[in-house]
């Protein structure tokens, strides 16, 4: 007999599911490049596109470990989101706002 998910979900305790729940924001807040990408539904060809550069471009983008902040930026702007950089201390977090913009005359200067 075929079970509906709410009649399983019946079956496991609620400490389980709220387990599986907050692992499943965790892994939903934290993505690759190339995840994120195709969770914004936007294919390579697409994305190279709006950034001026080739696929093959975007490729090697989304595999790089390391990269200038600018070319996040724009990475993550073409897909329609903004990007932050947080510094994380046990006291908190602090925002750190001096990449924001660029001088005028070094690369694009952001909105």
């Amino acid at each position: 007999m075929t079970k509906t998910l709410n009649e399983l979900k019946k079956q496991i305790s609620p400490k389980v599911l709220k387990k599986a729940d907050a692992k499943t924001k965790k892994m939903l807040a934290e993505l690759p490049l190339n995840e994120l990408r195709q969770a914004r539904e936007l294919s390579q060809e697409q994305l190279a596109e709006m950034l001026h550069i080739k696929q093959a471009s975007v490729s090697k983008l989304e595999r790089r470990t390391d990269m200038y902040i600018s070319t996040l930026r724009n990475f993550i702007r073409a897909m329609g989101g903004d990007l932050e950089i947080n510094a994380i201390f046990p006291e908190g977090v602090i925002k750190i706002t001096q990449f924001h913009e660029l001088k005028k005359g070094r690369g694009r200067v952001s909105k």
